[in-house]
């Protein structure tokens, strides 16, 4: 193989010093102030951790993807770094939001941020691109944690009670559309499963997938493993690889459960890594 062609076949732009910074297991990332307008979505994941995972994960130009992108946060990142997106939000507003936000947003990716359905990910793909989808090198998203946004978690003041008195969203929509109004907790995880699996024939060889979500602990006081519960159903399709954990320290810690019950406060989220077969 010419160096030319090794250069191609590398996963990525990183040296060995930074390649193996990046596969620490567990790093903290603790996400910058937002804009007025960003403030309005209840759940947005920073652009510095999808920096994180396009470096590693993908060259300059590469395809990446987003169908649950919520305010844009995936396609700022990929513009910043000369990558190209495309992501899907259901929310009107949101996408107003992120459109107004990658307007600003200096780079060299091309973005699209395409209001619409998870499920019609591919029609709407084929609405830009006709006839000529191009690979996607990573699909890098955070669907909803189930319903947990419109379950109270706790009895004394907390963030999702300070949002609804500032009149910030605490949901998402209420739209039957919506995969976190989905009241069945199995129902929930096959859903998202069968979105992943319809995707998986536009990915490109040896394709990763981030998949950014965190374990709940319901209003009975059981956890519900969404993880765990969607890397399995996952792995139907995709092959598991590993995962890392996004820790942030900064976050306010509640007084949960005193003085009777142990309820921890969750300050990690689980980045589930996979890969096309």
């Amino acid at each position: 193989m010419s160096k030319k062609d090794s250069a191609k076949a590398t996963l990525n732009d990183l040296n060995g010093k930074e390649w193996v910074k990046a596969t620490k297991s567990w790093f903290v990332v603790n996400p910058k102030p937002r804009s007025a307008g960003q403030a309005n979505h209840p759940a947005k994941y920073p652009e510095e951790l999808v920096s994180r995972f396009l470096r590693f994960f993908t060259k300059a130009d590469a395809w990446v993807l987003d169908p649950f992108a919520g305010v844009g946060s995936t396609l700022v990142a990929a513009k910043e770094l000369g990558r190209n997106a495309i992501g899907v939000e259901l929310n009107g507003e949101y996408v107003e939001i992120g459109s107004r936000h990658l307007e600003k947003t200096k780079g060299s990716g091309r973005t699209y941020l395409i209001m619409g359905n998870a499920h019609g990910t591919l029609e709407h793909l084929g609405e830009i691109f006709k006839d000529s989808i191009p690979p996607f090198s990573l699909l890098m998203t955070s669907p909803p944690y189930w319903n947990m946004l419109r379950k109270s978690r706790g009895g004394n003041d907390s963030v999702q009670k300070e949002r609804e008195a500032s009149g910030f969203d605490t949901y998402y929509s209420d739209s039957e559309e919506d995969i976190g109004n989905l009241d069945d907790y199995a129902e929930y995880i096959d859903t998202i499963g069968e979105i992943f699996d319809r995707l998986e024939p536009i990915l490109a060889k040896n394709a990763y997938l981030v998949i950014v979500v965190q374990n709940m602990r319901d209003i009975d006081g059981e956890m519900k493993p969404i993880a765990w519960d969607l890397a399995r159903r996952l792995s139907k399709t995709y092959a598991l690889r590993q995962e890392m954990i996004w820790c942030q320290d900064n976050k306010r810690l509640g007084c949960w459960g005193y003085p009777t019950t142990y309820v921890s406060n969750v300050h990690h989220h689980h980045c589930l890594i996979l890969q096309k077969r």
